[in-house]
């Protein structure tokens, strides 16, 4: 019996976590973006893709953004040329978003849990930065392997960060009895 009480508390604390915060997310973007008249993206969207742009610059890359005028997204070009899309899908905020309601549901203490929760939400993040702008430039350069890089290896990276992360959080944080 007791083995089915912590089944059962582990998914009532993930689904009650991740329905929480995909309602929040989900009032933030009813609030923060919008077609009517003119698409913009929401703020955390039009974020991801400036940080996006200014990694590729970085990298040597002349690229700019832009809001489409047509759809839900902003535009990553180098050198004139539109490469990607940026779309609320890309800011990670769903893979963030499931990777709390994970932690929550295997919390050990508040302070380890938290931190691990911000740090390793911002790790996320960060990776997404490096991914859209590889992917960016990699459609760039090979613009023939476009199906190849977006659908199996860039998703690979994001969700890949995010499983290791679980796998570190369960085997080196979290105390089970």
């Amino acid at each position: 019996m007791q083995k089915n009480k912590t089944v059962i508390l582990f998914l009532i604390k993930f689904f009650g976590s991740y329905a929480i915060l995909f309602l929040l997310y989900t009032f933030y973007l009813n609030k923060n973006q919008g077609s009517v008249g003119m698409y913009s993206c929401a703020p955390i969207t039009e974020l991801v893709a400036k940080q996006s742009n200014y990694l590729i610059n970085l990298a040597g890359y002349t690229s700019k953004i832009q809001q489409s005028t047509t759809e839900m997204s902003i535009h990553l070009i180098i050198n004139q040329k539109s490469v990607a899309k940026v779309i609320e899908g890309c800011n990670a905020i769903s893979i963030i978003i499931l990777f709390i309601a994970f932690i929550i549901a295997f919390s050990g203490k508040l302070k380890p849990t938290l931190l691990f929760i911000i740090a390793g939400s911002l790790l996320i993040y960060f990776i997404n930065i490096v991914r859209i702008s590889a992917i960016a430039i990699a459609l760039y350069e090979y613009p023939e392997y476009e199906r190849m890089l977006h659908d199996f290896i860039f998703p690979l990276m994001i969700y890949g960060t995010t499983f290791l992360l679980w796998i570190v959080w369960v085997t080196k944080f979290l105390k089970l009895k």
